[in-house]
C-alpha cells in the first residue's frame, strides 16, 4: 500500500477527511433535523455523502492525475438548517435534485468556466491565504487550552521541516495523538460501529421548496465552494479541467440526491491539504493524497451511524493544531503568490482581507465576497483613462 501511497500523502489524506468531518458534521446533523429527518435517514446522509465524496475524489483524481479533493458543501447545509423548515423530507429532496441539476448543467455546459478565467491569478491566491489564515492563527490559538499538547506538535514540525521534510506533518500528527491519548483526552467511550444502509425518498417538487431552497442552494454552493475549490488549484500550480470537474461532481449529486447527498462540490480548504507540498514534493504525484482522502471517506461512508461519536472522540485542540500545521505550506505559497505582481498587490491585499474577515451576506461566504472586492479593486486602481 505504501508503494502506492506513501506514508506522506496517506496522512495528508487522513487529515483531509478529519478536517472535513470535524468541522461540519455537526452542521449535517442540524440540517438533516430540520428536514425531519429520522435516525436511519440521518445515517442514510453520512452514508451517501461519504460514499459521493470518496467516488469523486478517487475518480477524479485517478483520471486527471491531480489532487482533486471535493467535500459537501457546509454553507450550503447551513442554509438548510434555516430554509428547511415548514418542507418535508420528500420536499427537501427535490430541491436537492433541482440544485444538483443546474450544478451539472453549469459544469457541463462550460459557462462556470468562462466565469473562471476573469479571476487573475494574484486574487485567487489571495482568497486562497484568506481562508487559510484562521486556521493557522487557530493552530497556535489551541496551545493556550492545550499547551502541552499543541507545543511539542510544533516543535515536532520544526524538527521534521529542517530534517525529514516530507514526513513533518505525520510527525505532527503522531506526535499530537499520542501526547492526547497520554493525557487521556481521547474519548472513545461512546463510540459504536454501526453499518449505515441508504434510505431512498421519493421526491416531491413543490416551486416554493425549489426557489426557496434549491436555487439558494446552488447559488451558495457555486460561489462559496465551487470558485474557491478551482481558485484553490489554480493557486498550486493546477489547471483544472474545470467544466468536467464541476459538472461530474453535479451529476454525482444528483444521482445521489434521494438518498440525502444535498449538496457535493470542489473542496477549498482540504483541498488545499492534498495539494500542498507536505503532501508530496512532487506536484505530479499529489493526486496520490487526494485518493487516500477518498478511500477514508469511502470507509466513513460505510460507517454513517457511528460518524458523530467517532469524531467526537478527538479533542478540538488536536483538530486545530493539525489542521492548521499541515496548512502552513499552503499558506504561504499563496501570500508569495498573492504579492508578486506590483500592479496587483493592493487589490489582492484587498482580496486577501475581506475573505479572512469572514463576512458573509446573503447566505454566500466571505471567499466570493473578497474575490468580488478584489476585483473591483484591481478595475479601479488600473484604470487608465484614455488621453
Amino acid at each position: 500500500m505504501f508503494r502506492l501511497i506513501p506514508l506522506p500523502a496517506l496522512a495528508a489524506g487522513f487529515i483531509t477527511v478529519l478536517v472535513g468531518y470535524t468541522s461540519s458534521a455537526a452542521i449535517i446533523f442540524q440540517a438533516a433535523i430540520a428536514a425531519g429527518a429520522s435516525q436511519a435517514q440521518i445515517a442514510s446522509w453520512l452514508m451517501v455523502l461519504g460514499f459521493a465524496m470518496g467516488i469523486s475524489c478517487i475518480g477524479l483524481s485517478l483520471h486527471y492525475k491531480m489532487p482533486v479533493a471535493t467535500a459537501w458543501s457546509t454553507p450550503g447545509a447551513a442554509l438548510l438548517v434555516t430554509s428547511l423548515a415548514g418542507y418535508s423530507m420528500a420536499e427537501a429532496i427535490g430541491a436537492f435534485l433541482f440544485s444538483a441539476a443546474l450544478i451539472t448543467l453549469s459544469g457541463f455546459s462550460g459557462w462556470f468556466e468562462r466565469a473562471m478565467k476573469y479571476i487573475p491569478l494574484s486574487l485567487a491566491a489571495a482568497m486562497l491565504a484568506g481562508v487559510l489564515l484562521k486556521f493557522g492563527m487557530a493552530a497556535f490559538g489551541a496551545m493556550q487550552s492545550q499547551f502541552w499538547v499543541v507545543f511539542p506538535m510544533f516543535i515536532a514540525y520544526l524538527l521534521f521541516k529542517r530534517l525529514l521534510p516530507r514526513y513533518a506533518v505525520v510527525a505532527v500528527l503522531l506526535v499530537g495523538c499520542a501526547l492526547a491519548a497520554l493525557f487521556g483526552l481521547i474519548k472513545l467511550d461512546g463510540l459504536r460501529f454501526a453499518i449505515a444502509s441508504p434510505v431512498w425518498t421519493t421526491p416531491e417538487f413543490n416551486w416554493r421548496a425549489l426557489l426557496g431552497v434549491g436555487l439558494p442552494l446552488f447559488i451558495v454552493t457555486m460561489a462559496s465552494q465551487n470558485i474557491p475549490g478551482v481558485a484553490v488549484l489554480r493557486s498550486c500550480g493546477y489547471q483544472p479541467p474545470v467544466s468536467p470537474l464541476v459538472g461530474w461532481t453535479g451529476l454525482i449529486n444528483l444521482l445521489l440526491a434521494p438518498f440525502g447527498c444535498f449538496a457535493l462540490n470542489l473542496a477549498a480548504i482540504t483541498a488545499a491539504i492534498c495539494a500542498g507540498p507536505e503532501s508530496d514534493p512532487d506536484p505530479k504525484q499529489r493526486y496520490r493524497a487526494a485518493v487516500a482522502a477518498g478511500g477514508f471517506y469511502l470507509l466513513l461512508g460505510l460507517l454513517g451511524g457511528s460518524v458523530g461519536a467517532l469524531f467526537a472522540a478527538f479533542p478540538q485542540a488536536l483538530v486545530l493544531a493539525i489542521a492548521g500545521i499541515a496548512l502552513f505550506g499552503a499558506l504561504a505559497s499563496g501570500l508569495a503568490l498573492a504579492m508578486k505582481e506590483d500592479n496587483q498587490r493592493e487589490a489582492a491585499l484587498i482580496t486577501f482581507l475581506v475573505t479572512a474577515s469572514g463576512l458573509s451576506l446573503g447566505g454566500i461566504g466571505s471567499a466570493f465576497w473578497g474575490l468580488l472586492a478584489g476585483g473591483l479593486a484591481l478595475l479601479v486602481l488600473n484604470w487608465r483613462t484614455a488621453r
